[in-house]
């Protein structure tokens, strides 16, 4: 497999968490329908950079019972999902050391972007970091793959794409991107295995 350049997702492929919403709801007895609305509202707009996580969510929090301030229910939220697949991290350091590129490919707002960079560490891990929050568009949008497509500068057939949600897959598919789903590590470790050629360590 001729590939140049791999796009990683994050939440599902590098990051393996259950969602913060959803153990939040059940410690402080709340259910989903008080919080969906917010995520599938306002939020989206925040996935974009067109809305500012920290004022939108601000009359938000007292219908959720937090009591705290914005910045620690946030710091509350982004720890509990930073849980990072340490051998997805190896893989693609191995991928690297073969003259792979790997980059982070994520629907994510500002803030967490900037907690994935620094407290994650994924500056190191990844060659670049392309956010939906700073890219003006997201997943699965054609536009947002045809921005990474351009940042990159190489041929759309040395790109390959993976993402554990389907349509975000179908997506890079429409954009012209090779495209894999991502289920589970071993398969994918398989998959991309061909590209191993000076260092497999696994």
């Amino acid at each position: 497999m001729d590939k140049q350049v791999i796009l990683f997702d994050a939440d599902g492929v590098v990051i393996r968490s259950k969602m913060f919403s959803a153990h939040y709801q059940q410690i402080q007895g709340l259910s989903p329908d008080d919080m969906l609305p917010f995520y599938k509202g306002i939020f989206q707009e925040c996935l974009t950079g067109r809305a500012d996580l920290k004022e939108i969510i601000v009359p938000w929090l007292k219908k959720w019972k937090w009591n705290g301030d914005v910045d620690g229910f946030l710091l509350q939220w982004f720890q509990y999902e930073h849980k990072i697949d340490q051998k997805v991290v190896d893989l693609i350091q191995e991928l690297r050391k073969n003259t792979v590129s790997c980059y982070l490919a994520t629907n994510q707002e500002k803030y967490r972007t900037q907690y994935m960079r620094n407290e994650m560490g994924f500056e190191q891990v990844f060659n670049g970091i392309f956010s939906s929050a700073e890219i003006d568009s997201k997943k699965p949008q054609t536009e947002f793959y045809e921005f990474i497509f351009r940042k990159l500068g190489v041929n759309k057939d040395k790109i390959l794409y993976t993402d554990d949600t389907a349509s975000h897959v179908e997506g890079a598919k429409m954009a012209g991107i090779d495209s894999y789903l991502y289920t589970e590590f071993e398969p994918f470790y398989e998959f991309v295995k061909p590209m191993l050629k000076a260092v497999d360590s696994h």
